[in-house]
């Protein structure tokens, strides 16, 4: 794509492009030895548990004397496209018995105020623990008609 040998400069050529000119001067750095030996000895010790995670990877390095951090763990596992194996949670799963209800608003055009409402409820942090607010709005209007703040200990 950069032509460095083109009459027009580097810096020029990039900005045709739309790309920054540190792209035209980044130079991949090879990775270490010493990575290596860590990757290869992660890629072993994923075959034999693969739910293991940078946490306890890093455990079981350690018993072996390589001495690494988590998130440096972490960093080559991703580099390896390396992801522990276990069961996520499933918490956007309808349960098959509850009815769905259409959405009333799919192709409703609002154009004037007080025809649509929202209300959403949020939580603030603050110095000692934490306020709910609770604010009714008009979609048309986008103006908050009505809000209540509840604090919490």
């Amino acid at each position: 794509m950069i032509n460095r040998t083109h009459v027009l400069s580097v810096g020029r050529q990039c900005q045709i492009l739309g790309l920054s000119r540190s792209t035209a001067y980044y130079q991949p750095t090879p990775v270490s030895a010493a990575d290596l030996v860590l990757m290869r000895r992660i890629d072993a010790l994923h075959l034999e548990y693969p739910f293991a995670g940078a946490r306890m990877l890093r455990d079981l390095l350690r018993n072996d004397s390589y001495v690494s951090g988590r998130r440096h763990v972490a960093t080559l596992m991703r580099r390896m496209g390396i992801t522990a194996v276990y069961r996520k949670p499933h918490t956007s799963q309808r349960h098959p018995a509850h009815t769905v209800y259409p959405y009333l608003l799919r192709n409703a055009e609002i154009t004037r105020p007080n025809h649509v409402w929202a209300a959403d409820i949020t939580y603030i942090p603050m110095a000692r623990g934490f306020v709910y607010l609770f604010a009714v709005l008009d979609w048309a209007s986008r103006r908050v008609l009505a809000w209540r703040g509840c604090p919490t200990r």
